[in-house]
């Protein structure tokens, strides 16, 4: 069978996502340096592929430190949540998304909104494939974001959190199956 350039080029292209989501598969029970640093002693709790539309947009791995969370008590647990992203991603548009996201949850005043999102945009940068985006649940106090193992930038707020989180792991999540994918027997 013969290779057409176009095939070539498809499979180049595609080339640099696979092979991060391939090194992620082999070091898929070893935490991150960040989480590590957070949170020592960090367990593998759950794991999925999201995919929109065909498409897989991430890899997401929650870990935890000590018992396991679960949807009713995340928001009072520290744990991480990582993203291994599998293609490029504007990170204005991956702001923008989690407010729509955080809205689905429940209700933000308008002004708060404002707020947070631009919060996101200075943590989430623009992401390339085999890019990662670690988010550090800090109960009571809000989240930290690092981008590749470099922090990005700290959100305050126990509600932001609970919201921005909650895209995964609430039982309002807008993905039911990822978020039980991630919290397990927990869930």
């Amino acid at each position: 069978m013969r290779t057409t350039r176009r095939q070539s080029l498809t499979l180049l292209t595609a080339l640099p996502g696979l092979l991060a989501l391939a090194a992620s598969a082999q070091g898929a029970n070893e935490p991150p340096a960040e989480v590590r640093a957070a949170l020592p002693g960090a367990k593998l709790q759950g794991q999925m592929r999201f995919r929109w539309l065909g498409l897989t947009i991430y890899d997401t791995r929650l870990w935890v430190s000590g018992e396991p969370v679960s949807a009713q008590d995340y928001a009072t647990r520290s744990f991480a949540l990582e993203l291994l992203y599998a293609r490029s991603l504007d990170g204005v548009r991956i702001a923008d998304r989690s407010i729509d996201e955080m809205r689905r949850i429940d209700r933000i005043e308008d002004r708060l909104a404002v707020d947070w999102r631009a919060a996101m945009v200075a943590a989430f940068p623009d992401v390339v494939s085999g890019d990662r985006i670690t988010g550090l649940h800090q109960p009571g106090r809000g989240a930290r974001f690092f981008h590749n193992a470099r922090p990005t930038h700290e959100v305050a707020g126990a509600e932001f959190a609970r919201l921005f989180f909650g895209i995964w792991l609430s039982p309002r999540s807008p993905e039911p199956a990822l978020r039980q994918a991630l919290l397990g027997a927990a869930g």
